[in-house]
């Protein structure tokens, strides 16, 4: 893959919004995504809010993963900017934080788990793919990573 060219003539990866979770799945997926030579990178940190029930984790708790996540990322992109989303809806806060960034697309990394947990998480992959308002781009996982 050389060519990152859309069909409107805009660099698909100018700018991409790389989601990520916690420190070991934010180092995993921004090595997955280095080969692929972005131009600018903004990680993104949701914390999910209960919407109208408690909090999954203390906000700053939450908190603290998204900056220990946002320095993973920084290891290999090292002029990574940085975006802290809350939302009870983690594809709705993907979206809306591509567009206050203006990321030309999203790259993510599935973080697989059996059937049962993807029905059960609503399987996050494949609203991001089926919903999407801009590319989406799913990153290879190696071999022995989850």
């Amino acid at each position: 893959m050389t060519n990152t060219d859309d069909a409107d003539g805009q660099d698909l990866l100018g700018h991409v919004l790389l989601p990520v979770a916690h420190e070991e799945d934010a180092l995993a997926t921004a090595r997955a995504l280095e080969p692929y030579a972005p131009r600018r990178v903004t990680a993104l940190h949701v914390v999910e809010k209960g919407g109208g029930v408690p909090d999954k984790t203390p906000v700053e708790q939450s908190e603290e993963l998204a900056a220990e996540s946002y320095a993973a990322v920084r290891r290999v992109f090292p002029a990574a900017d940085e975006h802290t989303a809350y939302d009870h809806d983690v594809v709705d806060a993907i979206f809306d934080a591509a567009e206050a960034v203006d990321a030309s697309a999203v790259a993510y990394r599935s973080r697989g788990g059996n059937r049962l947990m993807q029905f059960l998480s609503g399987d996050v992959s494949l609203k991001l793919v089926t919903n999407a308002p801009l590319p989406v781009v799913a990153l290879p996982v190696v071999d022995g990573e989850d």
